[in-house]
């Protein structure tokens, strides 16, 4: 007799957010849980191949075996890359004056 171990699954978009609690074999996967889920009707935009999983906020792989009590995280692609946009907020404030050009650091208005 194979036990069973309880898991959430989470998804959100800016909109709203789903977190749906199953009971999955004790071997199953992240892949499985998300699939058992039933996540993906709800949601088609989620892609697999694609979309980066974690377990509470720790990035994981879908081949990943879960434990019981997990919570499996399905994450959005990002928008924009967070380096990029630091990078032109910089940029930015340079030209406006608000930043030293070459040490970058906080202008001082006298």
């Amino acid at each position: 007799m194979e036990s069973k171990i309880s898991v959430e699954v989470v998804y959100g978009t800016p909109t709203s957010q789903k977190i749906i609690e199953i009971k999955v074999d004790a071997e199953s996967t992240i892949e499985n849980a998300i699939k058992d889920s039933g996540i993906i009707s709800i949601y088609p935009e989620i892609d697999l191949t694609v979309n980066a999983v974690g377990i509470w906020n720790r990035a994981a792989k879908l081949t990943d075996m879960l434990n019981d009590l997990d919570r499996i995280e399905i994450y959005r692609p990002l928008l924009a890359d967070p380096k990029e946009v630091r990078k032109r907020r910089a940029e930015k404030a340079k030209e406006e004056g608000r930043a030293n050009k070459i040490t970058g650091g906080r202008v001082k208005l006298l």
